[in-house]
């Protein structure tokens, strides 16, 4: 531990060190990723392993980044297979849908903590306590652990340590998962979540990193950085095309831009907990 290290950062590292061997779930986001590097640097990578779970609600640019984070920095890291839609309380994306989904994570990873005599823990931030979240009690259900929570970081003290240590995800949008584009009450198929993902990688290809597409049926609701805006309406033919052969027949440009935290509603079914 260095004696110049923020007073965060070092709760941090002392919480780690006291856990003792960890299974860090490891979506890729700014979260999971500073969770994932510390506990590496604190416990060592025979005692540290990132786990990424890998289904089709994972967009394939995170699965691929969460791979060139591990050889980047190190980690020892390696995916699992999860199969939320085989679950139809998950398929019918009610409210708990998230319950769901990271009980299945949980489940996935149980086997793999056992083995490595390790605690699961999560990139939950004090920040998250204040909403419903159906994960985070699924979560804690199953026995695992929020660091950042009990080290009493939030997300502004997730991205200072981030940007301190010099990792390149200090500013990466929320990691959330591809069901989350989908307004809660619109069934989550294999056919949704592939035309949200081939969008979402079309629009990466045409310069757009921060993005979300919101599905609405036949037509989706695009989310950009906000200084992406205008360069969008330049191209708007691109744009339009790219999202058009992803299967959407309309496309639309959110004029508010990206909001990490905003849900794909619609009207009378209430709100999308995850984002």
């Amino acid at each position: 531990m260095r004696p110049d290290s923020p007073v965060p950062l070092v709760r941090l590292r002392a919480g780690l060190a006291e856990l003792g061997p960890v299974v860090v779930a490891f979506s890729g986001g700014a979260d999971s990723a500073l969770l994932a590097r510390v506990a590496t640097d604190v416990l060592g990578p025979d005692r540290a392993l990132a786990i990424t779970a890998v289904s089709p609600s994972l967009a394939p640019e995170d699965e691929a980044d969460c791979a060139a984070l591990a050889q980047e920095w190190g980690l020892r890291w390696r995916p699992v297979h999860t199969d939320e839609l085989a679950d139809p309380a998950y398929a019918a994306n009610g409210g708990d849908r998230c319950y769901h989904c990271r009980s299945e994570l949980l489940r996935a990873l149980g086997p793999v903590a056992e083995a490595e005599r390790a605690t699961v823990i999560l990139g939950v931030h004090a920040d998250d306590l204040g909403d419903d979240r159906p994960g985070q009690r699924a979560a804690l259900e199953a026995g695992a652990r929020f660091p950042f929570v009990e080290a009493g970081l939030g997300k502004d003290d997730v991205r200072t340590i981030s940007r301190d240590l010099g990792l390149r995800t200090w500013d990466k949008p929320a990691a959330a998962c591809l069901a989350s584009r989908v307004p809660t009450g619109t069934p989550v198929t294999l056919r949704v979540l592939d035309e949200v993902a081939r969008a979402e990688s079309g629009l990466r290809a045409l310069g757009f990193p921060a993005l979300r597409v919101r599905h609405h049926g036949e037509l989706a609701r695009v989310e950009l950085a906000p200084d992406d805006l205008a360069d969008a309406v330049r191209r708007r033919g691109e744009v339009v095309a790219a999202v058009r052969a992803a299967g959407y027949r309309h496309v639309t440009l959110d004029l508010a831009g990206l909001r990490p935290d905003a849900r794909a509603v619609e009207p009378g079914l209430g709100t999308d907990r995850s984002a």
